[in-house]
């Protein structure tokens, strides 16, 4: 199982994430994530749930870039793409609080895994953030040209995004990318407490404050979204991305290696 779920108390679920060797977004990710959100959701208890990595150099790596095609299609619950639009919108949606407690790179789909979640805490020393579609000479499709200019503004994100460079805890939380960079030993505890917190207010009280917040700012537009992704998998088959995706694989793309240790300087 890539989600093994820890119910602290009634309100409160630990998710830990293990996709070996480096936590790819893969298939298999995708579906699991969607039977973990149908659990999540139906459970009329649930108040906070804390996702956090088994592997502490990764968090979410990035997209599976080999076999694209294996990916769910059609849509799901909200409309759109149930390979992961529709998941990101379930998580914007739920009727719980979203945490992601992150040690490790979170990078390309992994950084807009994280954009989803209603908080975002990261190690200080550990977590490594980046949007690096553009080294690969492909398009951001996962929300990160929606949600990242929200979170941190538009001149920012294009920083972010044009670059392909890796960016640290507390750079991230400057920009607002996270909620806080906080010192690793103290990180889990800290997530803990605040967690714990949480649950132990009224479920009524949590899903009107989440929901009525939804109405007020902006949110990604659907559309958008689809088109997003629409135009990600069309820029993996232009003829540079492919040879740099190629050449990446070929260094040690998608295992433990070097190149996804420190894929910036790769790119």
């Amino acid at each position: 199982m890539i989600f093994t779920t820890q119910k602290i108390n009634q309100g409160y679920w630990k998710v830990l994430i293990d996709n070996p060797p480096v936590n790819i977004f893969d298939a298999e990710f995708s579906n699991q994530l969607r039977v973990l959100l149908d659990q999540m959701e139906a459970d009329e208890n649930l108040k906070v749930v804390v996702f956090e990595s088994a592997n502490p150099d990764f968090f979410v790596a990035h997209v599976e870039l080999i076999d694209i095609a294996a990916f769910p299609k059609g849509p799901g619950k909200t409309g759109l793409s149930i390979a992961w639009p529709d998941l990101a919108k379930r998580l914007e949606q739920a009727p719980f609080v979203s945490i992601a407690s992150i040690r490790g790179r979170a990078r390309g789909i992994g950084s807009e895994f994280i954009q989803a979640f209603d908080i975002r805490f990261a190690s200080k020393e550990k977590a490594i953030f980046a949007q690096p579609e553009i080294g690969i000479g492909a398009f951001p499709g996962g929300g990160g040209l929606e949600r990242l200019p929200l979170l941190i503004g538009r001149a920012k994100a294009l920083e972010v995004i044009m670059s392909g460079d890796d960016y640290n805890a507390e750079t991230a939380a400057s920009y607002g990318w996270v909620n806080r960079a906080i010192p690793d030993n103290e990180l889990d505890a800290f997530v803990d407490n605040f967690a714990k917190r949480v649950s132990s207010f009224d479920k009524q009280a949590i899903t009107s404050i989440k929901t009525t917040i939804n109405q007020r700012v902006t949110l990604p537009q659907n559309d958008h979204l689809q088109e997003t992704q629409q135009r990600f998998f069309a820029s993996l088959e232009w003829p540079e991305s492919r040879q740099r995706i190629k050449a990446l694989l070929d260094k040690g793309l998608q295992q433990y290696s070097d190149v996804e240790l420190n894929l910036a300087k790769y790119l």
